[in-house]
């Protein structure tokens, strides 16, 4: 990674803002008995996520996937080694000094009850409970931590409410203005549909740029798209994106993939594939996840956003690398992929052809 990125302020806005995972990750792979696994007494083995879950004493079943997710974010922070085969198919995992300091010694020592004894307080008690993803992904934690889904949560507040669509503005906006400074592939687009747009503010800055766009859909749910405001040249459209997508010449959307599991997703492109023209594009924003590790500003901003959808909103919900992306895409039909890497920090830009 190029230094200046390193040192944007949005990264490291980003990696601030989910800093949170980072501690909530480490309790879990101490409850799951990771660190032990993997150490063996001092033989370190590299292992895999499916052969740690198999070693560990933590009961039948778990989720090799989401562990894998925990064990990326921790090796951003010098906790684990990644080891990737040379087909890049597999990731084994060994631990670093700093997590030999957190394993078992042969006296029965080490640093991680201190670590649990940080999540004693009141404030650590209410968080999602994140190993709870790994053995058991059907139900998200924080629903079982409050009951109820995060929206529905927020929803009965109207503080936190407002404060979430400040959130979404605050990092939305940002984001657009440099989307449409580096972004010019809407040329010839007439009728172009925003997927997720809300209120229809993204959709209304890309047809002030692109003035040749004479029709504007805003597509989300029912509920949603009532209380959006009245635009000229916008239509705003109720419905759901896995049922099908209203038709376009090109569609855009942006940070909705990451919510959704992958079964979802590939049903969601492929409603986009069946509403575009032949030659249509599908252009989506999402934060990617590096196919290596590092201990870059923007891997960790995005391991620790990751592990925030798990415990937050999807459990199955996931931020995914190009291939994955890639991998979607073709199953729904599109053919020819490009990834921009340089419009935005955070985000990339993907654009799928029809």
């Amino acid at each position: 990674m190029e230094r200046s990125q390193n040192n944007s302020p949005v990264l490291a806005i980003m990696e601030l803002a989910n800093l949170v995972s980072v501690p909530m990750s480490l309790k879990a792979v101490i409850k799951l008995q990771v660190l032990d696994t993997i150490w063996q007494g001092g033989s370190n083995n590299p292992l895999s996520a499916a052969e740690i879950l198999s070693a560990a004493a933590v009961g039948p079943g778990g989720d090799a996937e989401n562990l894998q997710r925990i064990l990326r974010l921790l090796t951003s922070y010098g906790v684990f080694n990644e080891h990737i085969g040379e087909d890049g198919s597999q990731r084994r995992y060994s631990l670093t000094d700093v997590g030999k300091a957190l394993a078992t010694d042969e006296k029965g020592l080490s640093y991680a009850p201190y670590i649990l004894q940080h999540h004693q307080d009141a404030l650590m008690l209410a968080w999602p409970r994140v190993h709870e993803a790994v053995l058991d992904p059907s139900t998200e934690p924080f629903v079982k931590v409050h009951g109820e889904q995060p929206y529905s949560y927020y929803g009965k507040n109207i503080e936190m409410n407002l404060l979430m669509q400040k959130a979404m503005s605050g990092t939305s906006m940002p984001f657009m203005k440099a989307f449409l400074d580096g972004y010019d592939g809407f040329q010839g687009v007439e009728t172009l549909v925003d997927v997720g747009g809300n209120s229809g503010d993204c959709l209304r800055m890309i047809m002030t740029k692109y003035q040749t766009i004479k029709k504007g859909v805003n597509f989300d749910l029912p509920e949603v798209v009532e209380k959006a405001p009245k635009t000229p040249g916008i239509e705003h459209v109720g419905g759901d994106m896995l049922k099908s997508i209203p038709p376009g010449d090109a569609i855009f959307m942006k940070w909705i993939l990451v919510s959704w599991t992958d079964d979802e997703c590939k049903q969601i492109l492929k409603n986009c594939f069946d509403a575009l023209p032949s030659g249509g594009k599908l252009v989506i924003c999402d934060p990617l996840v590096p196919n290596h590790t590092d201990d870059s500003r923007r891997s960790r901003a995005i391991l620790e956003a990751d592990i925030f959808v798990m415990t937050m909103y999807r459990t199955k919900g996931k931020h995914r690398t190009e291939m994955e992306c890639r991998e979607l895409g073709v199953a729904a039909g599109f053919r020819n992929l490009k990834a921009n890497f340089n419009i935005d920090h955070y985000f990339t830009v993907l654009e799928f052809q029809k």
